[in-house]
């Protein structure tokens, strides 16, 4: 049982609270725009780090993370990129790679809008954890855990950090 903390679009802000909500996770995941590497630094000096690169990420950021991610957790293949869509509403690029990997989970940020969907056509779970920092239209910071089990995704909690 591997249990992952969920998090994207920082953009340089990291609530000191994220810390009391993935004490127990096993890994953190970033979905972009982590703003500095000071985030990325701070995230994985405290838990396993895996993450990709956003839109407003530079060079310290790029040169650390890839722009699009596959692994596979326990039985559950895993594909993260930060400007992703959604069931319905895929990027191109998350689209062919979705069509042709088949993967059982679809991870991404950007839109700063938190999603938990199911997608009955692609058999794919995709999560979008909002935005945990304070740039952007979003009202409410958040973020996401869940367990990966074998190859089951279960226990999933949306957490808010507070206010923009």
């Amino acid at each position: 049982m591997t249990r992952i903390g969920l998090i994207s679009d920082t953009h340089d802000f990291l609530d000191d609270k994220v810390f009391t909500h993935f004490d127990k996770c096993d890994e953190i995941w970033h979905a972009g725009d982590f703003g500095t590497a000071s985030i990325a630094h701070k995230l994985s000096a405290f838990k396993p780090l895996r993450g990709v690169y956003g839109n407003i990420d530079g060079y310290d950021i790029r040169s650390q993370f890839p722009e699009h991610l596959q692994f596979t957790v326990e039985g559950v293949n895993v594909y993260m990129i930060h400007i992703g869509g959604y069931p319905e509403r895929y990027s191109p690029t998350a689209k062919t790679f979705l069509t042709v990997h088949q993967p059982q989970l679809f991870i991404s940020g950007h839109s700063h809008i938190l999603k938990v969907i199911y997608d009955d056509k692609l058999k794919c779970l995709h999560m979008n954890p909002g935005a945990a920092g304070k740039h952007g239209w979003h009202k409410v910071r958040t973020l996401i855990r869940f367990t990966i089990d074998g190859t089951n995704m279960k226990e999933c909690e949306v957490v808010e950090l507070g206010k923009r």
